[in-house]
């Protein structure tokens, strides 16, 4: 359940920060592209905290077996 939740804080973190990031650099452009950046920022955000978390977890797995099998 813990890595459950840490995915979605994650997910939602990463997402926020790339909806900003888009936003912003949208926002140079025009009102429609700050709309449009921001979309796009917070699937980018979410999609890089999804596998970074994912990739984490996985080393953690990895790690944990290679222990059990030395013991």
């Amino acid at each position: 359940m813990k890595d459950v939740i840490t995915r979605a804080v994650n997910r939602a973190k990463y997402a926020a920060v790339g909806a900003a990031l888009g936003a912003g650099i949208g926002g140079l452009v025009s009102r429609s592209a700050a709309s449009t950046g921001g979309a796009v920022g917070a699937l980018v955000g979410a999609f890089v905290g999804e596998t970074s978390v994912g990739a984490k977890s996985a080393y953690a797995k990895v790690a944990s077996r290679f222990a059990e099998t030395e013991e």
